[in-house]
């Protein structure tokens, strides 16, 4: 193999690999990614078994071939050259990478022993809305459990429908929701295609949908699911599993709804957060008529309160919530107000952004014992 390519270029595609590639694996080859050039361009593979990603880029090829090298290394160095052509070509000694006065040589694995992946069929489920997907990820991503034992949480459920798709994801301890309306169609499924994204899979979406707009294509296959960006393909595998009925979750009877300035709560639980109980991270929020005080207090180092005026008028009560699961809900939303939709102390509540546009968002959290 022998080609030449601009590192601009080469530089864009290699970085949207990093996240990939596993830093430490038991299968050496999966450190790598797969170069196959032919005619005016140069075709990418990574993969960690679970996610993996598809991309091109243009290139000037003198002789074709496929070999793999180590991703994170050919980043690392492909970023440290000056901006100009870089020449990679390859014989029995290994595969030369040079530029302007630069040359090195890098260690190669070989092609044969690169998993074979599964192909999109061409016959894609529906087209989404980039922009849409990219916020419903990050209204969503931050609520999947990180070591769940019930691996089905690991993850997000995707739920597509003719004239709407929803993304919801929990821990066990707060819940987030949002469905955006589309118009469009879905084919296979005349009703809805439910899908449980792995937690990985969503944050290297979101990274693809940040480096551009426009639709993505989306296939669903029989366990694995295709998203085409801009010429990328983002190939993930799907949870196994049966996602919690999380209609049963949302709960219908809180009767009490208080309106907040999303930055003065924001500021004020973020500074009364400051002498929580380090372990349990909670903070108290008592509720009185026309008034709310944020409080906190840890035996080892101290408490803190704020008092936020609010429009409210029932009666009085107080409730525990840990306050990076609020302040998670707080920057993912951008409207001015937001509201804590209340029944009792021990339920649990519910925070929405008011006057949300094109979308709804409704946020589940349980309450602390303390």
């Amino acid at each position: 193999m022998e080609l030449v390519v601009r590192k601009n270029d080469l530089l864009r595609e290699l970085q949207l690999f990093q996240g990939i590639v596993e830093r430490k694996n038991t299968i050496p080859i999966l450190a790598n990614v797969l170069m196959e050039a032919q005619g005016e361009e140069v075709r990418f593979l990574a993969t960690d078994l679970e996610v993996a990603l598809r991309s091109t880029c243009a290139a000037t090829v003198t002789k074709p071939g496929s070999l793999t090298l180590p991703a994170k290394k050919l980043y690392e160095i492909v970023r440290a050259l000056p901006d100009t052509d870089i020449r990679i070509s390859e014989d029995k000694n290994g595969v030369k990478i040079a530029a302007d006065r630069f040359d090195s040589r890098m260690q190669t694995l070989p092609r044969e022993d690169f998993p074979t992946l599964p192909e999109a069929s061409g016959t894609p489920t529906a087209t989404l809305p980039s922009a849409a997907l990219k916020e419903m990820i990050a209204k969503t991503q931050f609520a999947i459990t990180g070591e769940d034992t019930r691996f089905f949480l690991n993850g997000a459920q995707f739920v597509l429908r003719a004239s709407s798709m929803t993304l919801v994801a929990t821990d066990g301890h707060r819940l987030a929701l949002v469905t955006v309306k589309r118009d469009g169609t879905v084919t296979n499924d005349a009703d809805e295609n439910k899908a449980i994204l792995p937690k990985k899979t969503l944050g290297e979406l979101a990274r693809l949908l940040a480096e551009g707009d426009g639709d993505i294509v989306y296939e669903r296959g029989e366990n694995h699911m295709f998203f085409g960006v801009g010429g990328r393909t983002l190939i993930s595998r799907m949870i196994d599993g049966q996602f919690p009925a999380y209609e049963r979750v949302i709960p219908k009877g809180n009767d009490k709804h208080i309106e907040f300035e999303r930055d003065r709560l924001t500021n004020a639980v973020k500074r009364v957060a400051l002498l929580a109980n380090e372990r349990s991270r909670s903070v108290k929020f008592q509720i009185d008529k026309g008034k709310v005080d944020v409080t906190s207090s840890s035996p080892e180092l101290g408490e803190a309160h704020e008092t936020l005026p609010v429009d409210y008028t029932g009666g009085a009560m107080q409730i525990c919530f840990n306050a990076q699961y609020v302040l998670d809900f707080l920057s993912a939303v951008t409207t001015d107000v937001v509201a804590l939709e209340l029944k009792d102390e021990v339920s649990q509540a519910m925070m929405v952004p008011v006057g949300a546009d094109g979308h709804e968002y409704t946020y589940v959290i349980m309450p602390m014992r303390v």
